[in-house]
């Protein structure tokens, strides 16, 4: 059997920097405990059990009062675990859900109920869904009438074909993790330039997380670069998340650096605000 994979650590670090009250964590996912909701057949790897619990403790550490949990892959299809999570967090954690393009409307309402205000779609060799972008494009149409936006994770190089199928969703779109961009090539790379031109579009939203994957190695000021450049030309469209417990990693981040780097992600209070505030209250909706 395979050994479970701690990615994440158990005992956080408090951050230097004092976040805005109200400031929302809007990418996490939750691990478990598998004995309650069993990982999914399809995972690429078996991590160790990240439940609501390490994840309400992370963000009292961390001064994080609200959050968005994105379903992962480790689960598949099967929203129990974050829906949980949800339930728990007393109006303060909302998520974003994995379905196939065939889901029923009546299994989106039930989500949209649940307190999801998404649908994410990967298109990543390791996590696909078995969905074409056109059958996704489809799917808006159903998602429209709900309220519900659609959350897509690519690989950076796929941006060029996927951007002209995009640009005809019916939803508000969100971009996972900077696009997957490598930062080590820079602001004038193609696949950069080419996301910066799709931001152009009002109907498209970055989350700006992932310095910690797109950067050669800590303090991962490549990728904060890049994500300062996103936030300051678009600041009312970028939202930031840890990505807790940080599943297919090549190391276990140091949350409280990620917290950190916010500095040179949004170096000014009103930009730090709009990215963490007011972004994300306005978009997700969260209750008053």
């Amino acid at each position: 059997m395979t050994t479970p994979v701690l990615t994440y650590n158990p005992q956080p670090a408090r951050p230097a920097l004092r976040l805005p009250a109200g400031a929302c964590d809007s990418h996490v996912h939750v691990f478990g405990p598998a004995a309650r909701f069993p990982f999914a057949a399809s995972r690429n790897f078996t991590p160790a059990d990240a439940p609501k619990e390490a994840l309400f403790a992370l963000h009292k550490v961390l001064g994080i009062s609200r959050c968005v949990i994105v379903q992962s892959a480790i689960h598949g299809f099967d929203n129990s675990a974050a829906e949980d999570a949800i339930a728990a967090g007393g109006g303060h954690y909302l998520g974003v859900a994995l379905a196939p393009h065939t889901v029923p409307d009546a299994e989106l309402q039930r989500l949209k109920a649940a307190g999801f205000r998404g649908v994410r779609f990967n298109f990543i060799p390791h996590l696909e869904q078995g969905s074409t972008p056109q059958q996704v494009m489809e799917l808006t149409q159903r998602l429209a009438p709900l309220g519900m936006h659609l959350q897509v994770h690519f690989a950076s190089g796929l941006v060029h074909e996927l951007a002209p199928i995009l640009k005809t969703s019916a939803v508000p779109v969100v971009i996972d993790h900077l696009g997957r961009v490598n930062a080590a090539l820079g602001p004038d790379h193609a696949d950069f330039r080419a996301l910066c031109t799709l931001m152009e579009d009002p109907n498209f939203y970055m989350k700006v997380s992932g310095a910690e994957r797109n950067s050669p190695a800590p303090p991962y000021a490549e990728g904060a670069a890049l994500a300062r450049q996103m936030v300051e030309r678009f600041p009312d469209r970028c939202f930031w998340g840890t990505d807790w417990p940080h599943p297919n990693h090549t190391h276990v981040p140091d949350d409280a650096a990620l917290v950190d780097l916010l500095v040179s992600i949004a170096p000014t209070p009103d930009l730090l605000d709009r990215l963490l505030v007011q972004n994300p209250q306005r978009f997700y909706r969260f209750p008053a």
